[in-house]
């Protein structure tokens, strides 16, 4: 079998990457897809750097005995404390989440004159790391001409102004995920969590948010609801989504032919109940899920 036959892995610390997969499929129909989600031990956002680098490197283990071309990081914290690691030790490409995202927010931010304010809303990892900070910074700096060999000081470099009138707000909503993974989608509870935790974000008028936890898109109605028309919502599943067909079509790895790709799911546990929220998430059902442990 061709290489560019083979399929691509994605997975997650539980659910939320299906938002990830679900663009990923919107954009790439013929493609094959292997999703894993760690149900057994989610959420991954208030867990150590160590422990969230070995959950990574058994999933990634996994998904390539599987024979996968490339792997998706589905989920910003893993992406925040794994993507250095797992990209060292993988036998394929790995992308993660953060970086298209980030892209994508300086793009929007370099057509606001004056103070440029990107929101970035997280798990409490995510927002500890830092990861979106520095990487919307290095992105800033890749569009004004600094190469990633040269040695710069992100924080200091002016960026013709760009860095001068920058103001980065992460704000971590740890209740996100647990409500969504609940399956707490439509509740009062859960449009009261949005509003608390997105209260000091809408005061400072942000010129855009960043989705920064493949979860949050399930929320992403109510969260426009909030913020109100004037801030621009970036969903990371979307970029990244866009991302991945960009290098396949660039390194000739598109799948061949014109048929509908197969798709495979992967739990560390309750298969029955990933297929009924998850299939809530994808807006279809969900078939061929099997459960994998970890010992």
């Amino acid at each position: 079998m061709k290489f560019n036959n083979s399929p691509i892995g994605i997975f997650d610390s539980g659910l939320g990457g299906l938002t990830v997969f679900k663009e990923i499929r919107k954009i790439l129909p013929f493609e094959d897809l292997i999703y894993f989600g760690d149900t057994a031990r989610v959420p991954y956002g208030n867990k150590s750097k160590e422990t969230i680098i070995k959950y990574s490197s058994e999933i990634l283990g996994f998904l390539t005995d599987k024979g996968i071309k490339i792997a998706i990081v589905a989920c910003n914290t893993s992406s925040s404390w794994a993507l250095d690691y797992l990209r060292k030790i993988s036998p394929v490409p790995v992308f993660g989440v953060i970086e298209p995202g980030a892209q994508k927010a300086v793009e929007v931010s370099l057509n606001i004159s004056g103070r440029k304010i990107i929101a970035v809303i997280g798990t409490s990892a995510t927002v500890k790391s830092g990861a979106y900070s520095k990487t919307i910074k290095e992105k800033a700096a890749l569009l004004y001409g600094v190469k990633k060999s040269e040695k710069v000081n992100i924080s200091n470099t002016d960026f013709n102004g760009f860095n001068e009138n920058l103001e980065i707000i992460e704000k971590s909503c740890p209740l996100f995920v647990p409500l969504v993974e609940e399956g707490f989608l439509n509740e009062e509870i859960t449009k009261n969590v949005i509003k608390y935790y997105l209260a000091s974000v809408i005061k400072e008028k942000p010129a855009c948010l960043v989705l920064g936890c493949t979860h949050y898109p399930i929320l992403k109605d109510f969260i426009e609801k909030e913020i109100g028309d004037d801030t621009e919502i970036i969903d990371s599943g979307v970029e990244t989504a866009r991302s991945v067909k960009n290098y396949l079509e660039e390194f000739g790895m598109l799948k061949s032919g014109t048929e509908s790709g197969n798709e495979i799911f992967f739990v560390s546990d309750d298969s029955e109940r990933f297929k009924e929220l998850g299939g809530k998430f994808l807006g279809r059902p969900i078939d061929n899920v099997y459960v994998v442990n970890f010992s």
